[in-house]
């Protein structure tokens, strides 16, 4: 069974997704200090209008961003997996503007807004990825406005799923067939605007066509190429520099 990575570990798999590392970059990322702290299912760990002072490393589960309308009514704006910095941007905008949820148990690290930016003055490479880790975080906003703005049901799920897909296999977090998605048809149902009536009824049709499987937690790709040709899924919005970790 391999190593689990350690939380340094996990947040250089991450960035070495998308970006450049050398050896000093990776042994200044390596000293930044963490205050790991372990937060239940469905709590918040920012929520809007926090002033805030640290960013938020997933060491392990599911988190997502999220904002609440009129009514009660949540928009799930991103998913978030171990290695993510979901809410970096608060080192620049400390008003948090959306909230930051766990969706699974999970384990976080806060690293002080003070501690980054004394690393990325230090080393501009890490300041280099870090501001990259920005840009495509705003990519990844941008297409989901596309996704819920102008595809249809069975695109908006396909499109989720294939993005989840890519971007937990760049983590270490799914193999070549099978990804491990603990969502709930109302959590996809808020990502993509639709009922879960809705959900169950699209979630089905990906199954009857052949395109996933699901065996309680873990989706398994039955056709890569036709479900992101359903999806109209092109994954060069996500910037990675790789598939799989190196």
């Amino acid at each position: 069974m391999p190593a689990i990575p350690s939380p340094h570990e996990r947040l250089i798999i991450q960035i070495e997704s998308i970006a450049v590392l050398n050896d000093s970059d990776r042994a200044g990322l390596k000293t930044l200090p963490l205050r790991l702290k372990s937060i239940g299912e469905n709590r918040d760990i920012v929520r809007e209008g926090a002033s805030v002072t640290d960013s938020c490393l997933i060491i392990s589960g599911v988190v997502c961003c999220y904002k609440v309308v009129a009514g009660g009514r949540r928009q799930i704006l991103s998913f978030h997996f171990a290695g993510d910095m979901p809410d970096l941007q608060s080192l620049h905008l400390n008003t948090a503007d959306h909230s930051l949820a766990a969706l699974t148990p999970v384990q976080v690290a806060f690293i002080s807004h003070e501690a980054i930016r004394v690393l990325m003055r230090a080393n501009p490479g890490v300041n280099d990825a870090l501001i990259r880790h920005l840009l495509i975080d705003s990519s990844i906003f941008r297409e989901w406005v596309a996704n819920v703005g102008r595809r249809n049901a069975i695109e908006r799920i396909a499109h989720v799923i294939c993005e989840c897909f890519v971007r937990m296999r760049a983590l270490g977090l799914a193999t070549a067939t099978d990804l491990e998605l603990p969502l709930t048809q109302s959590e996809i149902g808020d990502a993509t605007g639709l009922s879960n009536v809705h959900v169950n009824r699209t979630l089905k049709e990906l199954r009857r066509k052949r395109l996933i499987s699901t065996n309680g937690k873990i989706h398994s790709i039955l056709d890569w190429e036709a479900l992101q040709e359903t999806a109209d899924f092109d994954p060069a919005y996500l910037h990675l520099r790789r598939l799989t970790p190196a």
